[in-house]
């Protein structure tokens, strides 16, 4: 016998004996859901039922009472997995498995299921669509940024694996000032061909652009303020600092790209007002004038090419690439605008829309849904300045809508400094009346990544690169290869080193708690002896490396029952609760669990290895069963890993 989820069909036994014991004791109490909880230690059974409290209440008994009246009136030999079942403590009812036939159900489970075991399809296929990384085309993608790919992918394969349409989509932020200060840049030097890698090349460009046109435009705010009487001294004080912050920068930039500021410096000197060029163009795109148009396409998708050749490293792939501009240039931000401001949820004042969220939650009486306190205010929102140009947040209102005409559901992997952006995105969506959207739409807010005594600043030019990481993960682990398997060809060694450094980084990115910020340290990262990728891909071989070195004795028909050992158990019931914990992964958009449950799993099969013989056990029918064993956890490891794009090595 097999199932595609073993410890449930226990569950569900323990469930309906239990539903039984009730209806036969006692026949007038109804309950609508019975719960079962995993025990914390192997010896207090496998799952227990605290319902005998509950039924207490109703029945004016004592708990322990009703407890041993249900356990009295359950009839074990209806039931196939359940041996054994006995009170505890007040009232718990505890429920003990027969491990005999839950391993062989087990182990057999996920031979039949090989690859696919685990991946528990829902009933309910939705089409969804993930929205990851987006990072602006501006510089390169940098460690600060990183994690976002990493969660993003691996969403969307939990999501594929339970059985929805998922599409991966990446929004380009093309659409502002920050690409109008790279443009200008670009087109003053002659829209130059790259000589290194194109988002290194931008990323250049954009840092002196900006730190120069900062420069001039707080020099003339400065000579304008100096001009007017009534100017308060706080604020020509805030204007001094500022300016000697850029300076600061400027020449920091100035040593580091000696050539490529003065030559900057040179070509925007030539305008009267910089800052103004720059306002010109960013409207003259929004506005899909075709020069500017062609202009900052051409420097965005240069960028754009560098991002790509960086998440080709690490195999994550988009089915979508979405441009901020068409939403402007096709009129759906103008028509979001239109309906936003035939609703009384819109403001102008001092000549510039507003869009008043808090009033949106009191009236449609939303904070309850959104979780949010009723005395707690939701910011107002400006949606358009007095130029006529939007804001970002207005644009991602129709892009909502768009990714919504094409899926029932939306996950937006975007860090959470921006929650409170996505909250007023998601409180327009339902003041435009799309209710059933607004609540399928899920922000996954993550905090960011660190580097210890490093402190990043992109205006400075101060960040380390996605590549860079990547890089220095590849070559530290191809010399942690070089003095663990000496033996191995140069070749080896190098095909060895890539998938282990990039699956150290991919492991570290997913392994801390999304709301935790992730503190980067190469201890952590490849640390080959517990908790990290390494690691786990480490007793993934070990595993394989066990089944090599017994192929002359194959496995047949194993003896499940001589599985007996604590160890043994444990692992049986770690590697049955993989589905479960995949269900949960993915129901609750959990990723961390996944790279918690290999490292667990990682470490209960070395405690195992390192306690009892495989090859060389007691008896050849143990051995076959320890073998049998040895195998289903290699498949699990596997299928785990999968899940977060992480190599699965036979050798290391």
């Amino acid at each position: 016998m097999t199932h595609e989820n073993p410890f449930d069909l226990f569950r569900q036994e323990c469930c309906a004996a239990l539903a039984q014991a009730i209806a036969k004791t006692f026949p007038d109490t109804k309950l609508s859901v019975i719960n079962l909880n995993k025990t914390p230690n192997i010896e207090l059974g496998q799952l227990a039922s605290s319902l005998s409290f509950e039924l207490a209440k109703k029945l004016d008994m004592k708990s322990g009472v009703v407890a041993e009246q249900l356990v009295e009136a359950i009839d074990k030999s209806r039931f196939d997995l359940i041996e054994k079942v006995s009170t505890a403590g007040a009232g718990f009812i505890n429920f003990y498995v027969n491990f005999y036939k839950f391993s062989q159900l087990v182990l057999e489970s996920i031979k039949n299921s090989d690859k696919s075991y685990g991946y528990i399809k829902t009933e309910n296929p939705l089409k969804i669509i993930v929205e990851h990384t987006s990072v602006n085309p501006l510089h390169p993608i940098h460690i600060g940024q990183a994690r976002n790919p990493m969660i993003g992918d691996t969403l969307a394969c939990i999501l594929k694996l339970r059985g929805h349409s998922v599409s991966t989509h990446y929004y380009i932020d093309d659409v502002g000032r920050q690409s109008s200060v790279v443009a200008y840049g670009y087109e003053k030097l002659g829209r130059p061909k790259p000589t290194e890698k194109p988002d290194l090349f931008v990323g250049k460009i954009y840092t002196v652009t900006c730190c120069i046109a900062e420069i001039n435009r707080l020099k003339k705010e400065k000579d304008k303020t100096n001009t007017t009487q009534t100017v308060a001294a706080d604020n020509i004080a805030k204007i001094n600092k500022e300016l000697d912050e850029w300076i600061s920068i400027a020449d920091e930039l100035k040593e580091k790209y000696p050539t490529l500021f003065e030559t900057l410096s040179a070509k925007i000197s030539e305008d009267e007002n910089p800052e103004e060029e720059i306002n010109k163009l960013n409207r003259r795109y929004e506005d899909g004038e075709p020069i500017a148009k062609q202009l900052i396409r051409e420097v965005s998708n240069l960028c754009l090419d560098g991002f790509r050749q960086t998440q080709n490293k690490v195999s994550v792939t988009y089915d979508s690439w979405d441009w901020e501009s068409d939403l402007v240039w096709s009129g759906q931000v103008t028509e979001i605008m239109t309906k936003l401001k035939a609703s009384q949820f819109l403001y102008f004042e001092n000549g510039v829309w507003g869009f008043d969220a808090n009033k949106v939650a009191k009236q449609l009486q939303l904070k309850p849904k959104l979780g949010m306190k009723e005395n707690n205010e939701v910011p107002p929102l400006t949606l358009m300045r007095a130029d006529g140009t939007t804001l970002y947040t207005t644009r991602d209102v129709a892009y909502s809508i768009w990714k919504f005409q094409r899926a029932e559901k939306v996950v937006n992997v975007i860090g959470m400094e921006q929650s409170l952006a996505q909250l007023q995105l998601k409180i327009a969506l339902y003041a435009l009346d799309y209710t059933k959207e607004a609540d399928n739409f899920v922000h996954f807010a993550y905090n960011l990544v660190a580097l210890p005594g490093y402190k990043m600043s992109s205006r400075r030019g101060h960040y380390i690169t996605f590549d860079q990481v990547l890089d220095e993960a590849v070559e530290r682990a191809y010399q942690e290869v070089c003095k663990r398997s000496p033996m191995f060809s140069e070749e080896e060694k190098r095909s060895i080193a890539n998938f282990v450094g990039i699956g150290a980084v991919r492991y570290a990115l997913i392994d801390v708690d999304p709301g935790k910020q992730v503190l980067f340290t190469w201890d952590r990262v490849l640390n080959f002896e517990t908790n990290s990728a390494p690691y786990v891909q480490y007793t993934h071989a070990r595993a394989c490396s066990i089944l090599r070195k017994a192929a002359d004795n194959p496995i047949t028909a194993p003896a499940y029952n001589l599985l007996t050992e604590k160890l043994e158990r444990e692992l049986v019931l770690q590697l049955a609760s993989f589905p479960d914990m995949f269900i949960e992964a993915t129901e609750y958009l959990k990723p961390s669990m996944i790279a918690d449950y290999a490292n667990a799993l990682a470490d209960k099969f070395n405690t195992f290895y390192n306690a009892l013989s495989v090859i060389k056990a007691e008896t050849p029918e143990i051995s076959s069963a320890r073998l049998a064993l040895t195998d289903t956890i290699r498949t699990v490891l596997r299928n785990t890993l999968a899940l977060i794009g992480v190599v699965a090595p036979e050798r290391m």
